[in-house]
């Protein structure tokens, strides 16, 4: 039997582990910490979704060498804590391990394997992202397989999760495109348990669109501290939204890159969970450290590949940066007294 492991215990990986165990074709572990560990064990996985409950159990561990070598790792951490739990990581791994790194930002293997002719002839490392290397040496990109998590959730408490809106799905690809054994038989489990998936032949464009919509929904709504429902009925945000999005889309038509569909068929999807509340401000609520920095960084390397700029995203990021240093001011202050 397959063994996948779910490197991260919140919302995402709950979500995926759950179904994943419930369906029962293939071995379910998670890498977790702390609450969430101890929920695991002692209660499994609960989660709420619009077709009721998804409830199972996993094996649960806080060391991942107890593990072992696996044959898909999916990681679902914040883009922020990837540096540190590589080690971790790389216990689970050999030659034949497949690997789905976050996505949150642009992934450090985003232009690995374009063709010569391509834009930026050939592969590109980048440094913002991934300085020094350490990410492309211990997840080489030839065992990538691109994953873009369309999925609203939040974790009531730890072990329980639930659905934001009705629909969750998870396209994986290959960087060239291809059908592989690899990525047809993860997504045929992924669709057997419940979870929509599909084989991506252009999952660099499925990545730039969920990228681009973090970059602008995530600062967004860091900084009006709202719902999509409350920044959709706000007179100005959603075309401020849109703006963002085109500044973005015109750098990946630089690129060569495909933006994916018109900003209109994004802005829609995304409103159609008007209760959810994006995952930074989620972060933010809770006194997590927030991904701004890769979004940051994502944004400053695509833009010096692209030999160009976007002066509404750097203005809207700048603001979002100094809301979360004051809130963390604030907080350390709270905690001096």
């Amino acid at each position: 039997m397959l063994k996948v492991c779910i490197f991260g215990g919140g919302a995402i990986g709950g979500y995926i582990a759950a179904h994943l165990a419930r369906a029962g074709q293939c071995e379910v572990s998670v890498v977790a910490r702390g609450a969430t560990l101890a929920a695991l064990r002692t209660k499994g996985l609960r989660v709420h979704t619009p077709a009721g409950v998804v409830a199972a159990r996993v094996n649960a561990v806080a060391d991942a060498r107890e593990l072992g070598v696996q044959d898909y790792v999916f990681i679902t951490l914040k883009a922020h804590q990837l540096d540190a739990a590589l080690d971790d990581i790389a216990a689970l791994m050999d030659e034949h391990t497949t690997v789905l790194p976050p996505t949150t930002g642009i992934p450090y293997y985003f232009f690995h394997g374009l063709s010569p002719e391509g834009h930026l002839g050939g592969a590109a490392q980048l440094s913002e992202i991934d300085p020094g290397g350490r990410q492309w040496r211990t997840l080489p990109p030839a065992q990538v397989l691109g994953c873009v998590h369309w999925i609203g959730a939040h974790v009531i408490e730890p072990g329980v999760i639930a659905q934001d809106g009705d629909k969750a799905g998870c396209p994986i690809g290959e960087l060239d495109g291809s059908a592989s054994e690899r990525v047809t038989r993860l997504t045929s489990l992924l669709s057997e348990s419940g979870i929509a998936s599909k084989t991506s032949s252009d999952i660099r464009s499925a990545i730039w669109t969920k990228f681009v919509n973090s970059l602008c929904w995530n600062p967004v709504a860091l900084l009006t501290q709202a719902t999509l429902g409350e920044m959709r009925d706000a007179p100005g945000v959603v075309p401020l939204v849109r703006t963002m999005m085109q500044e973005a889309d015109a750098l990946a038509q630089r690129l060569g890159i495909k933006p994916g569909p018109e900003p209109e068929r994004r802005i829609a999807t995304t409103l159609s969970a008007p209760h959810h509340k994006m995952s930074m401000l989620q972060d933010f609520e809770a006194g997590r450290p927030l991904e701004l920095g890769p979004l940051v960084r994502s944004l400053r390397a695509v833009a010096r590949l692209a030999g160009s700029s976007a002066s509404t995203l750097d203005t809207v990021l700048a603001l979002a940066s100094l809301r979360a240093q004051a809130c963390v001011h604030h907080r350390n202050e709270e905690f001096a007294l």
